[in-house]
């Protein structure tokens, strides 16, 4: 998928995917994210967006590291928070930092371990939805690759793709089995039903999935 087209999205405010409250399966679930010490947990957010989930996270001790295409989503994520960032820039991009929260600016597939430092686990809940088949494949092994194979909570969506283009696309429990069950144990925790279907169109199902490294 071009980056055009999400520069196109944000630049437009066509932001139908984001969640203005932040997201129930998250808080549900959040125990296998941050762990029993919250304090102590550094969480990836791959193509974050301006998603309130960061909020919610800080909110509950843990220091966020994000990573977003959009600078215009970046730049209302910080005004949203209230926080004034200080700005550098890299020969990849920009980072955006502010006290326990980091967002680098720019392409992702650019970003090295060595650049986003140690995670404690990594929160997915835009980035696989938001990838066409061609390409999550070549997202999972970078994901694996520059977060060391930190665990991970993943919240998708299946629903018939036939009936509605992505993104979000339709990210199944064998799709995430397929692209990640070489380096994790894979586990299923929740099957619902998507209260007011997808877009308001499509009948959905969430499926909440964590990542555990298998070594």
């Amino acid at each position: 998928m071009e980056h055009s087209f999400w520069h196109s999205k944000w630049q437009k405010n066509e932001i139908g995917f984001h969640e203005p409250k932040g997201n129930a399966l998250l808080v549900k679930h959040a125990q296998y994210l941050l762990g029993t010490m919250p304090n102590s947990a550094r969480i990836f957010v791959p193509l974050c967006g301006k998603t309130r989930d960061i909020a919610w996270l800080l909110s509950q001790g843990a220091s966020v590291v994000g990573a977003e295409l959009s600078e215009v989503a970046v730049t209302q994520l910080f005004e949203e928070l209230g926080e004034a960032p200080s700005i550098s820039q890299t020969p990849t991009g920009k980072i955006f930092h502010k006290e326990n929260l980091t967002v680098f600016v720019g392409d992702i597939f650019k970003l090295t371990a060595n650049d986003i430092g140690a995670v404690t686990g990594v929160y997915d809940r835009a980035a696989l939805v938001a990838l066409p088949d061609a390409m999550r494949s070549l997202y999972a092994s970078h994901i694996v690759e520059i977060t060391e194979s930190a665990p991970q909570l993943i919240v998708s969506f299946e629903y018939d793709q036939s009936r509605m283009p992505g993104p979000p696309f339709s990210v199944n429990e064998a799709t995430v089995e397929s692209l990640y069950g070489d380096t994790y144990v894979i586990t299923r925790l929740e099957r619902s039903v998507l209260e007011g279907k997808l877009k308001g169109k499509v009948d959905a199902d969430n499926l909440v999935f964590h990542l555990k490294g298998n070594s």
